[in-house]
């Protein structure tokens, strides 16, 4: 069985990651994602792409160790 590795966070593996955090959390991105209008799924990406490297954009771009 070969797997597809997807570059990017779909919508529902957005809102299986949304509905496990903390509200406050939650409603953050939420909040967010609405002020610069982008799609819930992409700022939540970005929110763990930016922990893990300060300097990716997303997931494509993550390094993890090299903004720290």
């Amino acid at each position: 069985m070969q797997v597809k590795l997807q570059e990017q966070l779909s919508p529902a593996d957005a809102e299986a990651i949304l509905v496990r955090l903390p509200e406050r959390i939650r409603s953050a991105l939420i909040a967010r994602a609405a002020e610069i209008e982008y799609p819930i799924e992409a700022v939540v990406e970005m929110a763990i792409a930016s922990f893990l490297d300060t300097e990716a954009l997303g997931f494509a771009d993550c390094k993890p160790g090299r903004g720290q």
